[in-house]
């Protein structure tokens, strides 16, 4: 979503690390392309006008001016503002009570049905509690069973009592969730194509019946400068705890998500970036400033892959690797640990200077990690124990076996092979960098 606002403050920023010595006009220099970048990005006028002033307050400032890298402080004032813009602190969901309950609005179209199931499933994997999704939106067609089916996919039960009335089904949601345990009442409400009257009314009803921890408002990113209007709408009538930027993952300018918090005080507090049902995040805002201007987010990796990564299985690795006993069995079952991280290119643009060597780019096609795994799941359990022993006659069953070339067994073997080595020489300590 901010690829094209980061490319271009990356290049600012690169510039400006070059200058020995910041003077009034290289700032305005700086100053004027960030300007740029930020309205074609689409983030409101006041914003950028008061971000800027800030920024060149600050750096005018004799902190940039006694500095012996004049650059470096030039960019941590630009990224500091840029966290606070976005919210400064992480707002933490309140769900404390028994049950909690969360409240989701939003207008139709906004992804609110799949973010609500998005959210119970981060709920129950981050706490290890149990979620009660409810249907409330008794006027679109479709949508209790669109819930339904997404609390099937997921094994989380959802209370409906048809097309009732909302007010009333949200009242017993809460009473039948304490009766049997649920820690967590997620309400799923109507929506409309805009904001009117009777629409939040309902919502006024629904909140004065179960009292809820959280009003989430979901808004769909692309909606663009108008999102703050919708907020705006929804925040003046509900009082708002929080947003759920839904559709990150899609081609838009994302300014947005840059004036929201700045011209609403409403904060964000969960992204989605992707279909998936594992696709919700939650939102920080320094993790989100230093991705946007290209220093990386290592803490979401590891996060990540703490959430969905075996811990055993991956200590047994590489405890393997260091031993040089890794073979093609470990390979497969680090092909399937990695699969559940998501998208590899997700991944690559979070590692820090991602768009400098170019990762940022990278398109990795799911089918390339399929016929790899076909391959190797075609080989005999001795042919994945002992890479030597696989000669021309069972390349030629493997390559029959998965469906593939023999030039791609060899690439396979020969990938494998040149891993082996360069383990082999961090074990002994004869690594050296290639640059």
């Amino acid at each position: 979503m901010f690829e094209n606002l980061g490319e271009r403050l990356q290049n600012v920023m690169s510039k400006i690390k070059g200058y020995g010595k910041i003077t009034e006009e290289n700032i305005g220099e700086m100053t004027r392309e960030i300007r740029l970048a930020l309205l074609e990005a689409d983030v409101n006028y006041k914003v950028v006008k008061e971000f800027i002033n800030n920024v060149k307050e600050k750096a005018l400032g004799e902190e940039v001016a006694k500095s012996l890298k004049p650059g470096e402080v030039f960019v941590k004032i630009v990224k500091d503002e840029l966290v606070e813009l976005l919210g400064g602190e992480k707002q933490e969901l309140n769900i404390t009570g028994n049950p909690a309950t969360l409240m989701l609005v939003g207008l139709q179209g906004s992804g609110k049905t799949t973010t609500i199931a998005k959210l119970a499933n981060h709920l129950r994997k981050k706490h290890k509690k149990k979620p009660l999704l409810v249907a409330c939106d008794v006027y679109r067609p479709a949508a209790i069973e669109q819930l339904e089916q997404l609390g099937r996919e997921l094994g989380i039960p959802v209370y409906t009592e048809g097309k009732g009335n909302p007010v009333e089904i949200a009242g017993n949601a809460g009473n039948y969730a304490k009766e049997n345990g649920y820690d967590y009442v997620l309400i799923d409400t109507a929506g409309r194509l805009h904001i009117d009257e009777e629409l939040m009314l309902e919502l006024k009803n629904i909140s004065e019946v179960i009292h809820p921890n959280e009003v989430l408002l979901v808004i769909d990113s692309m909606t663009g400068q108008d999102a703050i209007h919708v907020i705006e709408g929804f925040h003046q009538e509900l009082s708002l705890t929080g947003a759920i930027l839904t559709k990150l993952d899609g081609d838009t300018r994302g300014g947005a998500a840059l004036s929201i918090r700045h011209l609403t005080n409403v904060p964000i507090k969960f992204i989605g970036v992707s279909e998936k049902m594992d696709g919700l995040e939650e939102f920080y805002p320094d993790r989100m400033a230093t991705r946007i201007l290209g220093m990386g987010d290592l803490m979401s990796i590891v996060e990540k892959a703490e959430q969905v990564m075996d811990e055993e299985a991956a200590i047994k690795a590489a405890k393997k690797m260091q031993k040089g006993n890794f073979d093609l069995e470990d390979f497969l079952e680090q092909l399937n640990q990695i699969k559940k991280l998501g998208p590899l290119e997700n991944l690559l643009k979070m590692i820090p200077g991602a768009s400098k060597m170019g990762l940022n780019k990278v398109q990795i096609n799911p089918k390339d990690m399929a016929h790899l795994e076909a391959i190797i799941q075609s080989m005999t359990k001795e042919e994945r124990k002992d890479p030597s022993i696989i000669k021309a006659s069972r390349k030629v069953r493997i390559a029959t076996g998965s469906g593939r070339t023999v030039e791609e067994v060899n690439r396979l073997l020969k990938q494998f092979e040149q891993m082996k080595t360069m383990m082999k020489q961090f074990k002994n300590g004869k690594f050296k960098m290639p640059f």
